[in-house]
């Protein structure tokens, strides 16, 4: 007589020995209850574990990240303090020079400390921007007001009376303009 033992899969074994799921005895659902509580309990554990952890990676970004604007917002305050010396200078002089100005000498102080200051901003990666005879932009332009103007196009930059500047290739602040309307009309002859 054959010894082959049929699976319910329809295959067979050829009586070989049971495999380790056949010889685990079936639990209880007591036993099952409890190993599925211990699961829950360690997955919980890990999951309070995982959101700590990320509370304090937040709390460790957000505290390096101040850290680095503040750096960066001491890096340039210390340049402006640079400027501001020598301005206090510049008055200390005058002040000590018995009242009596030059004006030359006042003009090319000012001209000094405003050279120091332009190097200080393009050390920081701020430049201005041509705006003259250039076509009116909103994005970078604030008209103030229109002129006539014989030389410039119309929908043009006529004069700049406030510098714009750029960071990098952002826009810091629109360059104050005022804008052409185009040559003055002729009054029509009657």
């Amino acid at each position: 007589m054959d010894e082959t033992n049929t699976n319910p899969n329809g295959s067979t074994d050829g009586g070989a020995q049971p495999g380790p799921a056949q010889a685990l005895p079936p639990e209880t659902a007591e036993e099952r209850l409890a190993s599925l509580s211990a699961e829950r309990d360690e997955i919980k554990d890990r999951m309070l574990r995982i959101a700590a952890e990320f509370e304090n990676y937040k709390k460790r970004a957000r505290k390096e990240q101040t850290d680095a604007v503040a750096q960066a917002r001491e890096a340039l305050l210390r340049d402006m303090l640079e400027v501001v010396d020598n301005l206090e200078r510049a008055t200390t002089q005058t002040q000590a020079g018995g009242g009596a100005l030059d004006g030359a000498a006042v003009l090319k102080g000012v001209n000094l400390v405003l050279r120091l200051f332009q190097q200080k901003l393009e050390r920081h990666d701020v430049k201005p921007f041509e705006t003259a005879g250039e076509p009116f932009d909103p994005r970078v332009h604030e008209a103030i007001s229109r002129v006539e103007s014989a030389t410039v196009p119309a929908g043009s930059v006529a004069a700049e009376l406030q510098k714009g500047y750029r960071i990098g290739e952002r826009l810091l602040r629109p360059a104050m303009v005022s804008v052409s309307t185009g040559a003055p009309s002729k009054p029509s002859g009657g």
